[in-house]
């Protein structure tokens, strides 16, 4: 049995590619002003904060390119691929940016000990 095919018309998904567009625009300005709110307030937590807004856009780019190709997905198998692809490498995202923040932790603890003892 065939998969049916996705009758999207291309006014909709040319609707759905702007929409995409204009949120990431958004959301790039958005992080563009975070980042220098950063450096303006300089602390302790400063480079781990930097690292977690650094992980989020990442993760945001990731889900916005995620969603252009949905958008031109053209049956149902394929949009259950291009998710499966996206899930794993989120997951596989997520776990190393979990290591890399833990590690800036724990050297950020370490480095605040020393000479107190």
């Amino acid at each position: 049995m065939t998969e049916p095919k996705l009758e999207v018309p291309a006014e909709l998904r040319e609707l759905a590619e702007k929409t995409i567009d204009q949120a990431e625009k958004a959301f790039g300005m958005f992080f563009d002003a975070a980042g220098k709110s950063m450096t303006s307030m300089p602390g302790a937590g400063t480079e781990i904060s930097r690292q977690a807004l650094t992980f989020t856009e990442q993760n945001m780019k990731a889900a916005f390119e995620h969603a252009r190709k949905l958008v031109h997905a053209t049956d149902l198998q394929e949009a259950m691929r291009i998710q499966s692809e996206f899930l794993r490498s989120q997951f596989t995202n997520a776990g190393e940016h979990m290591r890399q923040i833990t590690g800036g932790v724990m050297s950020a603890a370490k480095d605040s000990t020393k000479g107190k003892f």
